[in-house]
């Protein structure tokens, strides 16, 4: 059963869908489902993601972070620690559910929404596993290898300064291209969902510059943490996740594929499936045969 459905988050209203697994008769875990790079909840990926966990027993949410999809707040303007806080209000707004253990709460994230994942959980104890699919760590060492040439680096650093200029002299942002902040290979780009924001202010590639999901992935140990990325990703640097699994504590997990890329469940991969049931069975697990909350 899917739901849409409305939560506050700093004084916003957010958007989501809810998936309540049918003819549940007891609180279970949930899973909350954080989308990529100024993308939205509707996106390919993660409906399939988030039917994935729902087929397994699980409640999920998938929602638009502020000022994406169908969420209230500035078109755009995608601030990481704006979309921490969304993260940590969608945790608040699911414990409170009658259909939720309160106690076991997930968070999954793809591509940003995974930094912000691994973000979140370094600094709020409630997340009770998180998965990070495709992530990153360490926000000006990722945009160094997504801009790898002299030419490229030297053209993204000026557009960071010029953003800085315009903001003191116009009181405004200066708006950028997507591809200007994160490139993306032509053949992946239809995997984006329909209606992703395709301009941002120069604020958010700084804000992302700035984040740095490594400084607090310790903080999650010893409670279940799963680093999933493609060998040879063509959007996030894979090495991002190895160095977050580097600077991660006891209850971490690193797993790199080869034969995907950087949107693993664009084809609805097989061996994704199978990877998340191990691990969920193993670290997350749900038998179906808890009754200790009913539903009231």
């Amino acid at each position: 059963m899917q739901t849409k459905v409305q939560f506050p988050s700093d004084g916003l209203a957010l958007s989501g869908i809810l998936h309540v697994p049918d003819g549940m008769k007891e609180r279970r875990p949930a899973v909350a489902v954080l989308h990529g790079f100024g993308g939205n909840k509707d996106g390919k990926t993660h409906a399939i993601e988030a039917a994935m966990y729902e087929s397994w027993g699980y409640v999920v949410l998938r929602f638009d972070m502020r000022g994406c999809g169908e969420s209230e707040g500035a078109r755009g303007c995608i601030l990481c620690h704006d979309q921490v806080a969304d993260a940590k209000n969608a945790v608040t707004w699911l414990a409170g559910r009658p259909e939720v253990h309160p106690d076991r709460i997930a968070l999954s994230g793809q591509s940003f929404g995974a930094a912000v994942a691994v973000y979140t959980a370094g600094v709020d104890e409630r997340i009770a596993a998180t998965i990070s699919t495709g992530g990153w760590g360490n926000g000006s060492r990722k945009f160094r290898g997504q801009h790898p040439t002299p030419q490229a680096w030297a053209r993204f650093t000026q557009m960071l300064e010029e953003g800085r200029k315009y903001r003191a002299a116009q009181g405004k942002s200066l708006m950028v291209s997507r591809w200007d902040i994160v490139p993306i290979p032509e053949q992946l780009r239809s995997n984006l969902p329909p209606g992703s924001i395709m301009e941002f202010p120069a604020e958010t590639a700084q804000s992302m510059c700035d984040f740095r999901a490594d400084d607090v992935v310790a903080n999650i140990a010893p409670r279940p943490l799963l680093l999933l990325h493609a060998a040879n990703d063509s959007v996030t640097p894979t090495e991002q996740s190895i160095e977050m699994f580097k600077h991660a504590g006891r209850g971490a997990e690193l797993i790199v594929l080869g034969g995907i890329d950087h949107f693993p469940f664009a084809d609805e991969n097989s061996r994704i499936r199978e990877i998340l049931k191990g691990w969920m069975d193993a670290n997350f697990r749900f038998d179906g045969c808890s009754k200790t909350l009913s539903i009231t």
